[in-house]
């Protein structure tokens, strides 16, 4: 492989698959603001960390609820419509990770992911299964941007750090990678990934 990279990694939530937990919410909260405040305030990034580190749902749940009573029923709601916050791919991602391994890179995924909703979304998505291997967080009880979680994946999947590339759409977890000793980039949408990509020497046709 050019430029030195031997090992390419992706995270999956808005890099290859869609991530919008707000579209069964518009229907079951229609009022936008109020919808906002739930979202950023209830069922959020830091309780949804959680579940990615391997708690289950029910504790999940039973701890958001007793903070706030007053929205039990829509708690209650956000893991029955989980798989419609997955709506899709991302559009165009999918090509990137077919050419790469097409061209017999090493491919590899890490992701922040519950154990249960993992195994229940990858049937849905045949990109899933294309990976050599799969990091999910619920799995391994860590989550990024812990050092462990990247020297875990190192170490399973036998990479080596200074010859991995990483895209995640988060700059913490990006930032996570590169002191784990790899190379990363911050996914913003597939014409930037390939044209990172070829900064490092690595073709990817449209």
């Amino acid at each position: 492989m050019s430029g030195g990279i031997r090992h390419i990694v992706f995270d999956l939530g808005r890099v290859l698959l869609r991530w919008e937990p707000d579209l069964p919410y518009r229907a079951l909260i229609p009022d936008a603001a109020e919808r906002e405040r739930f979202l950023n305030e209830v069922c959020n990034s830091a309780w949804l960390l959680k579940t990615d580190l391997g708690e289950t749902w029910p504790d999940a749940e039973a701890d958001l609820i007793a903070r706030f009573p007053a929205d039990e029923a829509m708690i209650r709601a956000f893991r029955r419509n989980w798989h419609a916050m997955v709506p899709g791919e991302v559009e165009g991602a999918h090509r990137i990770l077919d050419a790469l391994l097409a061209a017999g890179h090493d491919v590899t995924a890490l992701t922040n992911f519950g154990a249960d909703t993992f195994d229940e979304v990858t049937p849905r998505f045949p990109l899933l299964r294309k990976f050599r291997g799969v990091t999910v967080s619920g799995k391994v009880r860590l989550v990024k941007p812990d050092p462990a979680i990247y020297q875990h994946h190192t170490r399973v999947f036998g990479l080596d750090p200074a010859a991995t590339l990483f895209f995640d759409d988060v700059a913490r977890n990006v930032a996570g990678a590169r002191r784990a000793g790899w190379k990363a980039e911050v996914f913003t949408n597939p014409e930037q990934a390939r044209a990172d990509l070829a900064r490092y020497g690595i073709a990817v046709g449209d």
